[in-house]
């Protein structure tokens, strides 16, 4: 059985900038084997991520980002179960906020920047696909 899990959490170390690519990095090494897709959305210190798969892997892999000491603030926004994926061709694709055009952002919420602890799971969604749509997402493979 397919699910999304969605879920919002904080950079620990906002002086590390450097974790991000380490996360990506470690995301894409590992979520092929367990059959995982998404797509991370980071900006200002904030991760918004999107994960598809069986189950008990998603299950799994959010346990362990809940764990995971580059992460803090964690929050579930969304867990559903579904018929297909919507990032099925992604590994773990990212956006990168500072060079995206905020009008996208304004769009999903009250202030030209990301802040899905303040916005529903289901705006968050729509955010993630319109940027996919947009082509705002890279590094695809």
């Amino acid at each position: 059985m397919l699910v999304r899990l969605l879920y919002v959490s904080r950079l620990a170390d906002p002086s590390k900038p450097e974790v991000i690519d380490g996360i990506l990095s470690d995301s894409r090494k590992h979520n092929p084997e367990l059959g995982i897709t998404g797509i991370l959305c980071y900006g200002a210190g904030i991760f918004l991520q999107a994960i598809e798969g069986g189950r008990g892997q998603v299950s799994e892999l959010y346990n362990h980002i809940c764990k995971d000491k580059r992460h803090k603030d964690v929050v579930l926004l969304d867990f559903q179960e579904i018929q297909e994926r919507r990032f099925g061709g992604w590994t773990m694709g990212q956006v990168n906020l500072a060079k995206l055009n905020t009008s996208i952002v304004l769009k999903y919420s009250e202030k030209a920047e990301l802040d899905p602890y303040a916005v529903s799971g289901k705006v968050s969604l729509a955010l993630l696909e319109e940027l996919m749509a947009t082509a705002s997402i890279i590094g695809r493979a």
